[in-house]
């Protein structure tokens, strides 16, 4: 729209001034030929202020009427008159492809004086772009920097989306690094993102690391950056690095997903801090943020485990066998609970193992005999251990405790 509204402009100061449009030279363009001047013949030219006087009372449709009704005669007052044409269908946002045929027709002759002729051809890439016609859009791009040896970063950053539209992902990168240059200190995201996805869908994702190193630092305020360098660094398996810029994202509120938080904390666990992985996950199952589901819990459970919180471990594999009702979880919840010196407990649960059925059962049984023995209940352990004599796999280490729960039970004076 700026495009648009910049092109009537133009038509303003030759229409109702008369006076020829000088366009910018630049150091590129220093020895171009200067391109003679023309005005409007007189007749023409007052149609089109009629058409100019409706277009500023918002009568679009009245503006175009006119504008179409004429029948120009000379080459040079009809690529005018196409050129305005074209800039109201364009204005009207729903009419790009009569806007593109007449700005065709306004190009064609190369008679147009340089602003307009190089407002026009800028224009129609634009409306090209719009319109899905990336080759024709970069044909214009193009035609507008030779023409008028101009380019700024805007540009070169929809040459580069171009490429892309037309899957032409090696071709991205030099516009997009013509797009940073041009744009200087006044920075801009666009082409940046652009040279990122180049990287990643040509799976050249060192590149792309290398590229999200430099974007990170002139946008640091940016937390779409900071996650996605670290996930960049995941992908070529420096796992340090990924674990140090996720860490430092979280520490600064960027991360905000479930995704984000269960990759910190897997890292974390990954890289020998358990205790670190186990804060965060907790924090964040009990927040709602992650969901408090049989997965996620055994993520924490395992942290908790790793990081020899024991009882922690074992309160939330009890907490996924009340949800799943599962034997796995029960044993492995009246495991740590023994270890944890919870006899009581881990008795109950191992108990409720057995009744949901396990494949190693010796095992259960020997940990309920040591439990019981723990608390003392030596009719009971010497039955447990009993029970785990008949498994082949425990009948051996059973043994020893046979004998050991027999002499401890005699000494107490307790019958078996």
């Amino acid at each position: 729209m700026t495009k648009i509204f910049s092109s009537l402009l133009l038509i303003i100061s030759v229409v109702l001034m008369q006076l020829p449009v000088a366009a910018e030279a630049s150091a590129a363009n220093a020895e171009k030929p200067k391109r003679k001047t023309q005005l409007v013949g007189q007749t023409v030219g007052k149609k089109v202020g009629k058409a100019f006087e409706l277009y500023s009372a918002d009568d679009i449709p009245g503006a175009l009427a006119i504008l179409l009704d004429i029948d120009a005669s000379k080459e040079y007052d009809k690529a005018y008159v196409d050129r305005f044409i074209a800039v109201m269908y364009a204005t009207m946002g729903d009419e790009e492809a009569k806007a593109i045929q007449y700005l065709k027709a306004a190009v064609k002759p190369d008679i147009l004086n340089e602003g307009d002729h190089g407002e026009a051809i800028k224009l129609l890439a634009d409306l090209q772009m719009q319109t899905k016609d990336y080759e024709g859009a970069l044909v214009n791009y193009q035609a507008w920097m030779d023409f008028t040896g101009k380019s700024d970063g805007d540009t070169w950053t929809k040459i580069a989306n171009a490429h892309y539209s037309l899957k032409q992902l090696d071709k991205m990168i030099v516009p997009a690094d013509n797009a940073i240059a041009a744009y200087g200190d006044k920075h801009n995201k666009n082409p940046y993102i652009l040279k990122v996805t180049s990287y990643y869908e040509s799976k050249k994702f060192k590149e792309a690391v290398k590229t999200l190193e430099t974007v990170i630092q002139i946008f640091p305020e940016d937390k779409t950056w900071w996650t996605q360098l670290g996930m960049f660094y995941l992908l070529v398996e420096d796992y340090k690095k990924a674990l140090e810029t996720l860490d430092l994202a979280y520490k600064q509120g960027f991360l905000e997903k479930e995704s984000e938080i269960k990759t910190l904390a897997s890292l974390f666990s990954q890289n020998a801090v358990p205790y670190k992985a186990a804060i965060l996950l907790e924090k964040h199952i009990d927040s709602g943020l992650v969901q408090r589901d049989d997965k996620n819990l055994s993520s924490l459970a395992n942290a908790w485990h790793a990081a020899q919180h024991i009882d922690k471990a074992a309160k939330y594999y009890g907490e996924i066998a009340k949800m799943t009702n599962l034997a796995k979880h029960y044993s492995k919840q009246g495991m740590l609970l023994k270890q944890d010196e919870q006899f009581k407990a881990a008795i109950v649960a191992l108990n409720k193992a057995l009744e949901l059925g396990v494949k190693d059962e010796g095992k259960l049984h020997m940990s309920i005999a040591e439990s019981h023995f723990y608390l003392e209940q030596y009719k009971q352990a010497y039955k447990a251990i009993n029970l785990a004599m008949k498994d082949p796999k425990t009948r051996k280490s059973a043994k020893g405790w046979v004998g050991f729960i027999k002499d401890t039970a005699q000494r107490k004076k307790v019958s078996l």
